[in-house]
């Protein structure tokens, strides 16, 4: 568990309704239509057994994956506070190597495999949510039909175009909605429970169980469609570190889940009352006067649904980058209170692309739901597996209690997960071949990354023996005035661009200042623990070592920063600071002959690299001072 205090306040829980919960708290808008789809490959008949199980076997769903499974117990494993698939990986790798690095290490890369998926579920939710919502027209109007394809796509690049604003200031305008929006499926549900008040019995698990039990060969297909309630659960857990444990789970247990079981078991009534009723139960809740302004709202909460797998993507994706599978991005962070709140322009705009992309190709939800099962089952499954490995590794918890734990719920997980199998041929090809595009390219890149750590080690070798080698022989280079600062991995190595000053122009400068920059998970670091200076064990040869640390919410600007730097500390270094020259070590990356990995991958990994974020923009290095000295590697 997270070692920090965790603070709960209202504006918290309120920012959590506006941006977590808008996927799992719009299912109600398609599920129970989806399960009784006649277009679907495996119909389920509507009938007064069917309905009692269906509604049984949703509530209980989302009882057991989310509740259970989520908030009870994955969000208990976090990584500072995040959550997220990519939170389990790092915890993996902090207790797995402890008698069980090869099943650890086979975990990782599931867990990998449930990240991939994760960001086809980002680019799925948002084209099924705000295309259900505004289908809702139809109801309205048929005639509406002709625009709902590009009414969505307006309201698609609308929401990516805000998302600069920042997590906090979005979950400031869609909570009060989200609140709005979960009061009104609420009342909704409860007054179409009056029209048929024995639904409720199906809040007993029997009801479940039997038509599991009973139906089988209807039930298991009707799995591809009952997931539908609890998809956002994994955004759910992701999100966390933007408004931590606390607040998530008081909003769940608070709010979201009674108006979702009210709306769940409003439409079932409204099923018996009449079976006809299938063809829209959500919408025909409410009579025809109050249809559109229900369709404006749910308009408004699917794209708060959308709002929570773009933040949990954000999350994902830099946690990818912080492991190494995945370039660094340029991420920006949003609040100065929450260290998860933060924006990625390059993940912002791939997704607006893809979701258009998506809408524009099967124009309708229905034609979606098939494909939109299989992201979030398989990775709800690996992140159940993944849990209860850390569960033994980390907290020691018995083998007993585990095995029972694991068993039922993964029993459940992996029923939903080869349910889903049979719509392969139907959509759910999709997120499978999107995850394993993304799969192949996080792979890809932590292995060439590997390659050419190693063999840019290789190529500056040691720090102390490059100095030692310019003190023994001073004919090597002729000093020149000034100071020149080279940014560098760390102090264990020479930076490259410093060595091909000295091997290649036969020249140094008269202050050599070799900085190192480290991040804290922290907001802002104090001006007096921000820099830390180190002589190399020489005190007399201009050479030293900065180790600069910045918090999350401080601008890495390193020659304000560098102003900070005592003269007594820098050799004399401060007063030419103001005109020192930055050198940056750039890596020229080629395909090599060397057997390292397969050509295709090498092409890959590449082309990768090209979005990595520039460094002299990213720590406000002045440009007319800039000096990029390129090395290449061979991948």
């Amino acid at each position: 568990m997270s070692g920090r205090q965790e603070s709960v306040s209202l504006g918290l829980v309120v920012g959590a309704l506006g941006v977590v919960f808008g996927d799992i708290g719009t299912s109600p808008i398609y599920t129970l239509q989806t399960v009784f789809n006649p277009e679907d490959p495996h119909p389920v008949p509507v009938n007064a057994n069917n309905v009692y199980g269906v509604v049984s076997l949703v509530f209980w769903s989302v009882m057991i994956i989310v509740t259970v499974t989520y908030v009870l117990l994955a969000m208990r494993a976090d990584n500072d506070g995040e959550g997220g698939i990519m939170a389990l990986i790092t915890l993996l790798r902090r207790w797995g190597g402890q008698g069980g690095g090869r099943v650890a290490a086979v975990l990782a890369g599931l867990g990998i495999f449930g990240a991939a998926l994760f960001f086809g579920d980002s680019m799925i939710t948002p084209a099924i949510s705000v295309l259900s919502a505004v289908e809702g027209l139809k109801l309205v109007q048929p005639s509406f039909a002709e625009l709902v394809v590009p009414i969505t796509a307006v309201i698609i690049i609308a929401l990516f175009l805000v998302q600069r604003r920042g997590t906090a200031a979005v979950g400031r305008v869609f909570g009060p909605v989200m609140i709005l929006w979960f009061a009104t499926i609420g009342a909704c549900g409860a007054v179409g429970i009056t029209r048929h008040p024995a639904i409720l019995r199906a809040l007993s698990p029997t009801y479940a169980v039997g038509f599991l039990a009973g139906h089988f060969g209807i039930a298991f297909f009707s799995l591809a469609a009952v997931v539908l309630a609890v998809t956002g659960a994994e955004a759910l857990y992701a999100d966390m570190g933007h408004f931590g444990r606390r607040s998530i789970t008081r909003a769940w247990l608070w709010l979201v889940l009674p108006a979702c079981t009210l709306s769940y078991f409003g439409q079932g009534a409204l099923i018996l009352d009449n079976p006809a009723n299938v063809a829209g139960p959500f919408f025909l809740l409410v009579p025809d006067w109050l249809r559109l302004p229900l369709v404006l709202i749910a308009t408004a909460a699917t794209v708060i649904a959308s709002q929570a797998v773009i933040t949990g993507a954000y999350s994902v994706a830099s946690q990818a980058a912080q492991l190494g599978y995945l370039p660094r991005l340029r991420v920006a962070h949003t609040s100065e209170s929450q260290i998860g709140q933060i924006y990625v322009p390059w993940i912002n705009w791939l997704l607006m692309v893809s979701v258009l992309t998506l809408v524009f190709a099967f124009r309708s939800s229905a034609a979606l739901a098939f494909a939109f099962g299989m992201a979030v089952t398989g990775t709800i499954s690996i992140t159940t597996l993944m849990f209860f490995y850390i569960a033994r590794r980390k907290w020691h918890t018995p083998r007993w209690l585990l095995a029972g734990g694991a068993s039922v719920l993964l029993l459940v997980d992996l029923l939903f997960f080869a349910a889903n199998l049979t719509k392969l041929i139907h959509g759910a090809w999709l997120p499978l071949l999107i995850g394993l595009t993304a799969f192949t390219v996080m792979t890809t890149w932590q292995k060439g990354r590997e390659i050419v750590t190693a063999e840019r080690a290789t190529k500056e070798g040691s720090l102390r023996e490059f100095i030692e080698r310019l003190r023994a022989d001073p004919s090597l280079t002729r000093i020149v005035p000034g100071t020149a600062v080279f940014l560098n991995r760390g102090k264990e190595t020479a930076p490259l661009a410093m060595r091909a000053n000295v091997e290649h122009n036969h020249v140094r400068h008269e202050h050599v200042l070799i900085m190192s920059l480290e991040t804290l998970p922290v907001p802002r670091v104090a001006t007096e623990d921000r820099i830390t200076v180190d002589d190399l064990g020489y005190a007399d040869d201009g050479i030293v070592h900065v180790t600069v640390r910045f918090g999350y919410m401080d601008t890495p600007d390193l020659p304000a920063t560098l102003r900070l730097l005592e003269p007594s500390k820098t050799e004399g270094a401060e007063p030419a600071l103001e005109h020192a020259s930055y050198f940056l070590s750039k890596i020229e990356l080629r395909r090599g002959d060397r057997p390292t990995m397969a050509a295709w991958r090498k092409r890959l990994f590449i082309a990768t690299s090209y979005i990595t974020a520039d460094a002299a923009e990213h720590f406000g290095l002045p440009r007319d001072r800039t000096v990029i000295m390129g090395s290449h590697i061979e991948v």
